[in-house]
């Protein structure tokens, strides 16, 4: 895929996208980088309605949906040293990302910055933030803020280098949940994830969103499908033990998991021990 012309950026934001148009064009115009948008197969007008109301922003329309795998097409349309991501209903404050180029700048084993993360007009903290903030895993002295093994895609600004290194978001967890996997292959080549609470995304949850059990069921799944790709066989047991105790979303995540296994078995690489190791310290 040809990446954008160079203008001098050093920072993308990508926006992946399905059907939520009237969000789109509302938040589209508050990031203060160019954009890509990844349309995921959209029937609502949503690619026409962005060229009219916004010419500047680069839209890449798919025929069907790839789920969280569109992040990985749209930064490699990209090209810039950093990218950002951003869901349709949500943004990067104003000067952050410039803020946080400058930190992935001083820090070369960074890969994944995660920002704090506003959540309505409230600007309520999402508390995942809270624990992020908390990670036993500490802050190695290379790093910005506490260390990770795993971040929020709508409050992250990424690497390219480390990014395409180890693939991106796969085709086959799509959403959500895909920056498991990510984050695991990130740490096993060596790179850094950390939160910075310093720089903040705004994020105003559209009000088209699935329902609690529908976002269950697909959370399960990827995890599932995680755990196939990346843990050991003991720890993978442990997973699918977990989804049958769940009740009805972890046996439907099973379910729903099953079509992809030859493709998760295809990806299969279990992460090495050190890596194990820092999973346990977060789990325990």
């Amino acid at each position: 895929m040809t990446a954008l012309p160079h203008d001098g950026s050093d920072v993308t934001v990508v926006v992946a996208s399905q059907n939520r148009r009237a969000d789109l064009l509302a938040t589209l115009a508050r990031h203060e980088a160019p954009v890509v948008l990844v349309d995921n197969a959209s029937t609502d007008g949503t690619v026409a309605a962005v060229r009219a109301a916004h010419p500047e922003v680069t839209v890449l329309p798919l025929d069907r949906n790839q789920g969280a795998h569109g992040r990985t097409l749209g930064v490699a349309r990209a090209g810039t040293p950093f990218v950002a991501f951003a869901d349709d209903d949500s943004w990067w404050a104003p000067g952050d990302l410039e803020r946080t180029v400058g930190i992935l700048r001083a820090h070369p084993r960074l890969a994944v910055l995660n920002a704090r993360i506003l959540v309505g007009p409230e600007e309520r903290l999402d508390p995942v933030c809270r624990e992020m903030a908390a990670s036993p895993l500490g802050t190695p002295p290379d790093l910005p803020g506490p260390a990770l093994l795993g971040f929020v895609a709508c409050g992250a600004v990424v690497r390219r280098a480390a990014f395409e290194a180890v693939g991106g978001f796969d085709p086959v967890v799509r959403f959500p949940g895909e920056e498991e996997r990510l984050a695991l292959d990130l740490a096993t080549a060596g790179w850094g994830l950390a939160y910075v609470d310093s720089v903040t995304v705004h994020h105003h949850p559209s009000p088209q969103r699935h329902s609690p059990v529908r976002r269950q069921v697909a959370i399960w799944r990827s995890r599932v499908l995680t755990a196939v790709m990346r843990l050991p066989l003991a720890d993978l047991a442990r997973v699918l033990a977990s989804a049958v105790r769940s009740g009805r979303p972890g046996l439907e995540g099973l379910a729903r998991a099953v079509p992809d296994l030859p493709g998760a078995l295809r990806r299969r690489r279990p992460i090495p021990d050190p890596v194990r190791e820092q999973l346990r310290l977060l789990a325990s």
